[in-house]
């Protein structure tokens, strides 16, 4: 169904890339969505750089860079399936179902060149003996067709293998080879028949049962295998294609579905199953994989990601593996893996939860892959700590027979104090790492900030000294202040080195009660540290008294006094805060001592105005003493934001 292996142009291809791979690092695994609605095969042109995706659903073929980019989409292709690369990567042969065509397309413009009509719903297509050949018919009428171009004008030739296949047979064939590898899929009977096609009529050598509902084949470079993906067995089985005897086996899981064979005989066998692995890697002939892929999930439904079917394709060096995926929501995805024959390397790394600083820890761990590394391994080992952000590298390592390590160290720095053991990877293994992090210990700094308690006058300046003990490099201080009251976040006020005596000191202009925090960020020996302090500020309280007729110093005060016909009028001005309050307070003086009234609360206005008209029959009143006092009281006033605060006494008395 597609270009699997190694063409002489190919090869050239892959000297020139993989002098660009060894002078560039390789890049990490990428996934990029597909413009279709589902796929039905994939190619790699290695000479352009490129992978086509055919789209039978919309009828296109998608083509992409080696990155997953979409670069053009080729429309006017019906029920497009099956693709097939050209020896030469010239040309991609399609079977275009729909239009009763095999469609060739030149990869040098991603243009359609030439269209052949052969008739009968062709599905899949492959080149072998020097012909183009198809599979083709609707279901029941499966056969065999060929196109040969060797002469002026194409020659179309069908019924080659009347009443062989009910259905359309999938098919593939090494480069350069006279052998067709033909399998029968959508069958509880999955039936694989391989033919001598270099007369140019195929000679069936010989055929075999692979299973159950065959998904997908392909035949290794040489010629000598096919390797089969069915629903059933959950297996890949390999057949000699010269007589189609079982030549082994690749292990995978349920529902195989795909397969494809690099140019260097690696094999990637996949599944159709989101419980399992949907991807293994295997060395020719190796009953264990080297590596696994498993999808995550992309949809909006449980279940990873799963393969599409025939949805694997390699490019010819085996650097990359392109893989067909869609989610729960029908969305498909190229996933470009980079890498895939080199085995994964994971390293554990085991460091004490806590340590002293200065003291000696023990490191120990262990390197594990399915493909293992010898006894000797060098490994890297990077501290990275308060003192070396960036990491500092440390005396490398090297594994023993069972892939476990150990070395010592101690630590200079206190903190978090991360160690990180890496491999750099080879020609069969992966990069890996593994890190772990040990909470090494560091003494506690003496710091204060003063003032804690006193309450001030409202408007008050004050000033705020921190003081830093003995410390190793840090000497910055924070200094932030707090003020009460939602309407007034937290912030810094002063931030610096404190001077030769430790100190560091702020003046603040306090207007509200305030929680001033000394903060130090700690440094690779001494631990971070804060430390407040609660200073209380007075609220702002001014009291007249008007509709007096005078007013002098008497008693001891200075009194105001009323006519009985007059109401005094008392105002006061208190700093404003929403809902805020005032207290009023109104005491009469009977032989001797002050006896108070029932004290009221009255709401300030939004310039924090109250105003209280005392009323009532003065007549009554006269020759008596009276005083009132209007207070803010933290917490009853309406608001936390000040210290409890009283204004001043205000006296006055009635005549005639």
């Amino acid at each position: 169904m597609r270009m699997r292996t190694l063409t002489a142009a190919t090869t050239l291809a892959v000297l020139f890339s993989s002098a660009a791979l060894a002078a560039t690092p390789a890049s990490a695994d990428s996934s990029r969505i597909l413009p279709v609605k589902k796929t039905g095969d994939i190619v790699v042109d290695a000479v352009h750089q490129r992978v086509f995706v055919s789209d039978p659903s919309n009828g296109k073929i998608v083509v992409t860079d080696f990155g997953g980019t979409v670069v053009k989409q080729i429309t006017s292709l019906p029920g497009v399936t099956g693709l097939e690369l050209s020896a030469d990567s010239g040309t991609l042969y399609a079977a275009v179902r729909d239009a009763d065509a095999i469609v060739a397309v030149d990869t040098a413009t991603d243009t359609e060149s030439a269209r052949y009509a052969v008739g009968d719903q062709p599905q899949s297509v492959a080149v072998a003996g020097g012909r183009i050949w198809f599979g083709y018919g609707p279901s029941g009428s499966g056969d065999l067709g060929s196109v040969d171009l060797s002469g002026e004008q194409p020659v179309i030739t069908l019924e080659q293998a009347k009443g062989s296949w009910y259905d359309a047979p999938i098919l593939d064939a090494a480069p350069n080879s006279a052998v067709l590898v033909a399998g029968q899929t959508g069958s509880s009977s999955a039936t694989v028949v391989s033919y001598d096609v270099a007369s140019g009529t195929p000679n069936r050598l010989a055929s075999v049962g692979a299973g159950e509902y065959m998904k997908d084949l392909a035949v290794t470079p040489d010629g000598k295998d096919v390797v089969v993906a069915s629903g059933y067995p959950y297996s890949h089985p390999v057949f000699k294609t010269a007589d189609l005897t079982p030549d082994g086996s690749y292990a995978s899981a349920t529902y195989p579905n795909a397969v494809a064979v690099a140019g260097d005989g690696t094999v990637a066998a996949g599944v159709d199953g989101w419980y399992n692995p949907d991807v293994f890697v295997y060395k020719p002939g190796a009953t264990t994989s080297v590596r696994e892929y498993d999808f995550p999930n992309t949809g909006h439904t449980s279940g990873a990601d799963e393969l599409a079917d025939s949805g694997l394709a390699w490019a010819p060096d085996a650097s990359r593996l392109f893989a067909v995926s869609y989610n729960s929501d029908g969305v498909y995805t190229l996933r470009v893996l980079d890498g895939p024959t080199r085995a994964t390397t994971a390293i554990t790394v085991d460091a004490p939860a806590t340590a002293a600083r200065a003291k000696k820890l023990t490191v120990k761990g262990k390197v594990s892959s399915k493909v293992a590394l010898p006894a000797g391994t060098r490994l890297t080992v990077t501290r990275t700590d308060l003192d070396s952000p960036n990491g500092k590298t440390l005396p490398s390592v090297t594994t023993r027979a069972d892939g476990t390590y150990s070395f010592t160290d101690t630590p200079p720095a206190g903190g978090k104090v991360k160690y990180k053991v890496a491999y750099a990877g080879d020609t069969g293994h992966a990069a890996g790492s593994g890190t772990d992090t040990v909470d090494v210990s560091r003494a506690k700094p003496t710091l204060s900030i003063n003032n804690n308690g006193k309450v001030y006058s409202y408007g008050k300046d004050v000033k705020f000294t921190a003081h830093l003990g003995t410390t190793y490099k840090n000497r910055t201080v924070e200094i932030w202040a707090d003020p009460s009251g939602s309407d007034q976040p937290k912030k810094r006020v002063k931030s610096g080195r404190v001077d030769s005596h430790g100190n560091l000191s702020v003046t603040l202009d306090l207007k509200r009660d305030t929680t001033v925090t000394a903060k130090f960020a700690g440094d690779a020996r001494w631990q971070p540290r804060s430390v407040s302090s609660w200073t209380g500020a007075q609220a702002s309280i001014s009291t007249s008294v008007s509709g007096h007729y005078k007013a002098r110093s008497t008693w001891g005060h200075t009194y105001y006094f009323f006519h009985k016909t007059k109401n005094p009028l008392i105002t006061t001005k208190m700093s404003y805060y929403k809902d805020r309050k005032q207290k009023f307070e109104f005491e009469v003086y009977y032989q001797g001592r002050w006896y108070p009234g029932d004290p009221a609360y009255f709401a300030l206005g939004t310039d924090g105005v109250s105003r209280v008209n005392i009323t009532g029959d003065h007549g009554q009143d006269v020759g008596w003493r009276f005083r009132v006092r209007s207070s803010y009281i933290d917490g009853s006033s309406g608001d936390t934001v000040n210290s409890t605060t009283h204004g001043a006494w205000k006296y006055f008395t009635f005549t005639r």
